[in-house]
């Protein structure tokens, strides 16, 4: 399979992969990266087009598509089961589905706080916790959860400049969940590593998508790197953690935000 840069890409041949928020920027470079590495993909989320599938059969790829509400057990368990259905198999899981709260600390409400966590962190454990029977009956297992700079540096706004910076870039439900998936990474990585599985994070920071199209300038002013990142910047680096040759890697969180913050 040549992939859209005109390299022949192999490295996940033979592989079956569960994508879940496929239908977003983030989630649908991902499944496009694997399918062009030769992996098989279940894309899984609410609003997967039925042409994105397409797509990747069109392009020579095995590709299903599984409606799923991640922060639903029976749906996860669904979207696993499609998946090995489909393939035979399950090698990679890649936790993308999320969704975005902006606002100050005060105007959290429990309802918001609540409607965070449940795709955000408790989405991420339901889909971690679904594939380990499977990944440890194997032998093999490539986790890959998408965590966020906003877990780390407290957030991007600097409400004591400009207060109109909080209500279009941060909201502290966001990152805390964000947090929790850091946490649930380290924790599964030590738990799983004797089974063959590695659990890693790819932490990203600002991304240009429709979820910080409001993302304002002076904030974009202290990235580095001088830009919003891209979709595919993110899927590159899953890529990376997902490949068989990344054995010796579990328990990493890896930065991709432009050098905004380094640790």
């Amino acid at each position: 399979m040549i992939a859209a840069d005109g390299r022949t890409a192999s490295d996940f041949a033979g592989r079956a992969a569960l994508v879940t928020g496929a239908g977003g920027m983030i989630g649908s470079a991902v499944a496009r990266r694997l399918a062009a590495g030769g992996a098989a993909v279940c894309l899984a989320g609410l609003d997967v087009a039925a042409a994105d599938v397409e797509a990747l059969i069109d392009g020579g790829a095995r590709a299903v598509r599984v409606e799923t509400d991640v922060s639903d057990k029976a749906q996860v368990e669904r979207a696993v089961r499609t998946t090995l259905e489909a393939f035979g198999r399950l090698d990679i899981l890649v936790t993308v589905a999320g969704v975005t709260s902006l606002g100050s600390f005060e105007a959290i409400s429990t309802d918001e706080w609540d409607r965070v966590h449940a795709v955000n962190l408790k989405g991420v454990f339901l889909c971690n916790q679904a594939v380990l029977a499977t990944m440890k009956a194997a032998g093999y297992g490539r986790i890959v959860n998408i965590g966020s700079v906003l877990a780390k540096n407290g957030g991007n706004p600097r409400p004591w400049l400009d207060p109109d910076e909080q209500s279009r870039a941060g909201n502290a439900a966001y990152g805390a969940a964000k947090a929790g998936v850091h946490a649930l990474t380290l924790y599964l990585a030590k738990e799983a590593a004797a089974f063959g599985v590695t659990v890693n994070a790819v932490a990203p920071g600002p991304i240009a998508s429709a979820m910080t199209r409001t993302f304002p300038s002076a904030l974009i002013r202290q990235i580095p790197a001088g830009r919003l990142g891209a979709a595919e910047e993110v899927a590159a680096a899953v890529a990376f953690l997902a490949a068989q040759e990344s054995a010796f890697i579990t328990g990493e969180i890896l930065d991709v935000n432009g050098g905004l913050w380094v640790d």
